[in-house]
C-alpha cells in the first residue's frame, strides 16, 4: 500500500515537471515570412499638420513587397534569440500628397540583416502538453491554449541601393548623393503565433525601423524632422526542429 502511495505521489510530482520542460527538446525554430513593405520618408506624403497623424501617408503607392527568413534559438521558455535577413522594395513618390508638382520619386531595394531579441508576454500553454506533442489532443483548450504573443527589438544593418527617376536623380547630382550605401537601423515590434501542430505555427508580425539615415529615398530638406522610417508587415510560416543531442538540431 505505501508503495503505491509513493509511486502515485511521484508521479504527481514528475510529470508536470517533465512537461513544463518539454519545450525544450524544441529550442530551434525556423521562419519564413512574406509580406509588405511601407516606407515614409521625405518623398511623398502629406506636410505635418495635414497628415492626420501619419495615416494620410499609408497608401498602396507607398506599399511594396518583402521577404524574410529567420533562424530563432529559445534561450529561456519566454525569451528568444533570432538571426534574420530580410529582403524587400521600399518606394517614395510625389503623386499623392504635399508636394505633387514636384514630381520625384524613388524605388530602393532593400536587404536587411538583423540581430533581434524576442520576449513572449504570452506563451501558448499547449507546447508543454505531452498529448499535443505527440499529434493527439489538438482541441486542447481552443486557439487560445496555441497563442504565443510577443515584443521584439535590436539592431539591424541595411544595404540599400535607390532608383531615382529623372527630376530627383538630377537633384541628387546637384546634392552631390550616392544612390547606394550602407546604414544601421532599429527594429522594433511585436508578433503573434498560433501552433497549428507540435511542430508548425502560423503567424502575423508588424516591425517597425528606424534608419540611421535620412537619404534612403534620395532626399532630405531643411523641413525634415527626423530620419526615414520604414514598416513592415510579415505573415510568418515556423517549423519548430527537435533537439537530438545538445543544441544540434534533428529534422527526424
Amino acid at each position: 500500500m505505501k508503495r503505491a502511495i509513493l509511486i502515485v505521489l511521484s508521479f504527481c510530482i514528475i510529470v508536470p515537471f517533465a512537461e513544463a520542460q518539454l519545450w525544450k527538446l524544441k529550442r530551434v525554430e525556423l521562419v519564413g515570412a512574406i509580406g509588405t513593405a511601407t516606407f515614409f520618408g521625405d518623398v511623398g506624403g502629406f506636410s505635418h499638420g495635414e497628415n492626420a497623424w501619419g495615416l494620410k501617408d499609408i497608401t498602396f503607392l507607398q506599399t511594396r513587397y518583402s521577404l524574410n527568413f529567420s533562424v530563432k534559438y529559445r534561450i529561456t521558455q519566454n525569451l528568444n534569440a533570432r538571426i534574420s535577413i530580410t529582403h524587400g522594395i521600399l518606394h517614395a513618390t510625389d503623386e499623392r500628397g504635399s508636394n505633387e508638382s514636384r514630381g520625384y520619386e524613388a524605388t530602393n531595394t532593400i536587404l536587411e540583416p538583423a540581430l533581434i531579441g524576442e520576449y513572449y508576454f504570452i506563451r501558448n500553454s499547449a507546447e508543454n502538453s505531452y498529448l499535443f506533442n505527440k499529434g493527439r489532443g489538438k482541441g486542447l483548450g481552443g486557439i487560445l491554449r496555441s497563442l504565443d504573443v510577443y515584443a521584439f527589438t535590436g539592431i539591424a544593418g541595411l544595404k540599400y541601393s535607390i532608383e531615382p527617376n529623372q527630376a530627383l536623380q538630377d537633384n541628387m547630382t546637384l546634392k552631390g548623393l550616392d544612390t547606394k550605401g550602407f546604414t544601421a537601423a532599429i527594429p522594433l515590434g511585436v508578433g503573434s503565433t498560433v501552433a497549428t501542430s507540435p511542430n508548425i505555427t502560423l503567424g502575423l508580425e508588424l516591425g517597425f525601423r528606424y534608419a540611421f539615415t535620412d537619404y534612403l529615398d534620395g532626399y532630405t530638406s531643411q523641413y525634415s524632422r527626423a530620419n526615414d522610417v520604414y514598416y513592415f508587415l510579415h505573415f510568418t510560416f515556423t517549423y519548430r526542429l527537435k533537439i537530438k543531442k545538445g543544441i544540434f538540431p534533428s529534422h527526424r
